[in-house]
């Protein structure tokens, strides 16, 4: 049977959908034409997904403010 979990993050329109062990995720944070910044907010959001279907708590205040840090910094630094 399978269960399926949604988690809407209060940031850059997060939707994590997790299903039986694994899961998907979708976010309104690429930018079009820019490829490298595109390629950091993949890996941002390969371990939101990755620390989600591991149990981690991605809606706590702290993670959130953690996401926000790192987007920023790849718009600052790319």
């Amino acid at each position: 049977m399978s269960t399926e979990n949604t988690i809407a993050l209060p940031v850059y329109d997060i939707i994590i959908t997790l299903d039986d062990g694994g899961g998907t995720i979708t976010h309104g944070l690429y930018e079009e034409h820019d490829t490298l910044y595109n390629s950091a907010i993949d890996g941002i959001t390969s371990m939101i997904l990755a620390h989600a279907i591991a149990g981690v708590d991605v809606e706590s205040p702290e993670y959130i403010e953690g996401i926000e840090t790192a987007v920023n910094a790849c718009a600052d630094n790319i």
